[in-house]
């Protein structure tokens, strides 16, 4: 059994996957404040609904950003501590590059985009090719909406995290470009990071816990605190 942990948006999710790819249980929480206090709740609740130990878990699989700089470092801890604990692999999982696979061979361009602060995200380009195999187009990267109407010059498929404000933005911008997923794929479900980390477990292509580390892309909104050279600057010598 593989557990999938997302974290890296306020919408956290958890599932458990069936070594042939089969989803056993899956739980989506939708954002508030505090939220991720119910994460161990919630991973309590699904072993227990499911009949499973957390000793049935033969890998830890996490969603690695770029997103939330608290959701990425608590998903990240909580994984790496079980990945520990269990004395089980670990493997990282690109956010976007999992949301894009919820778009199953799409015949156009691909865009996931994740919130990252008011009116910009987080994005990527993606294709499936020949062999309908996900491949990337681009580098993840950290824009505004309003330069999406010079990074985005031809119909793409979009699909993100926030229907509500998203969607609106993307056909404002784009009009008839600007082709949208429906509404109830507009989450980052952590069966999606499972799939993709199930492929390359069994291939044992694994992460070190050590190493492994978020995909932020950009500074933290918490500023330095300006107090606080000025309190070494007074203190003795």
């Amino acid at each position: 059994m593989l557990l999938a942990i997302n974290t890296s948006t306020l919408q956290f999710a958890i599932a458990f996957l069936a070594e042939d790819g089969t989803i056993l249980t899956e739980h989506l929480m939708s954002e508030g404040k505090g939220h991720f206090g119910n994460l161990m709740p919630a991973l309590n609740f699904m072993l227990n609904s499911s009949k499973s130990e957390i000793r049935d878990v033969k890998c830890i699989s996490i969603a690695i950003g770029p997103g939330s700089f608290t959701g990425l470092r608590v998903g990240l801890s909580l994984a790496k501590g079980l990945c520990h604990a269990l004395r089980v692999p670990v493997i990282g999982i690109s956010s976007l590059e999992a949301m894009a696979g919820q778009m199953p061979y799409a015949g156009l361009p691909l865009a996931p985009i994740l919130t990252s602060r008011k009116e910009e995200v987080f994005t990527a380009l993606f294709s499936w090719n020949d062999d309908r195999r996900l491949t990337r187009e681009g580098e993840d990267i950290w824009v505004r909406f309003e330069d999406f109407p010079s990074l985005f010059r031809r119909p793409t498929l979009f699909v993100g995290n926030d229907y509500g404000s998203q969607a609106p933005l993307l056909k404002k911008l784009l009009g008839s470009r600007a082709l949208l997923a429906p509404a109830d794929h507009w989450n980052l479900k952590a069966s999606s990071i499972g799939s993709l980390a199930l492929e390359r477990f069994l291939l044992n292509d694994i992460d070190d816990p050590y190493l492994l580390s978020p995909i932020y892309l950009r500074p933290p909104d918490i500023a330095p605190n300006p107090f606080s050279l000025l309190s070494k600057s007074n203190s003795p010598s």
